[in-house]
């Protein structure tokens, strides 16, 4: 024990830095577990649409969304998402809205902003389209 306080007083820098990356650890699990935004992956959404009338929310660019999207998703310019205009998806409220971008990092923001809507099922696509690819999934192309 008197070695283990010797290092924290020589390496206290160290150790503080340590104990942060620690707590923000704990700190993302305990935020993730307990957020109302679930993060799905591409066999979760299929369940999703297949199984639970779930509904796709492509937000990335249109030209994008026409060149290949996820069969049946529908599209959302993300700059009216992020302005809380979600035209189209009112009648959804309660039934589970799966968004869908390129990586999943810009469909975060857009599904805090349905959370604050009311919505009360809102997954995002984690990876993104990118991910949905990489599982050798198929894509829809056209309108």
């Amino acid at each position: 024990m008197a070695q283990f306080v010797e290092f924290v007083t020589n390496n206290l820098i160290l150790c503080l830095i340590w104990v942060g990356l620690l707590g923000a650890i704990v700190l993302g699990w305990f935020k993730s577990r307990f957020s109302a935004i679930k993060q799905v992956n591409p066999q979760q959404l299929t369940h999703l649409v297949n199984r639970e009338d779930g509904r796709v929310v492509d937000i990335r660019a249109l030209k994008d969304f026409n060149q290949g999207h996820i069969a049946g998703s529908v599209h959302l310019a993300a700059e009216k998402a992020k302005q809380g205009e979600f035209v189209g998806l009112e009648k959804f409220k309660s039934d589970p809205i799966i968004l869908v971008c390129v990586s999943g990092m810009t469909a975060q923001s857009i599904a805090n902003g349905l959370v604050k809507a009311g919505y009360e099922q809102v997954n995002v696509l984690s990876g993104g389209i990118t991910a949905w690819q990489n599982a050798n999934l198929p894509l829809t192309t056209g309108k």
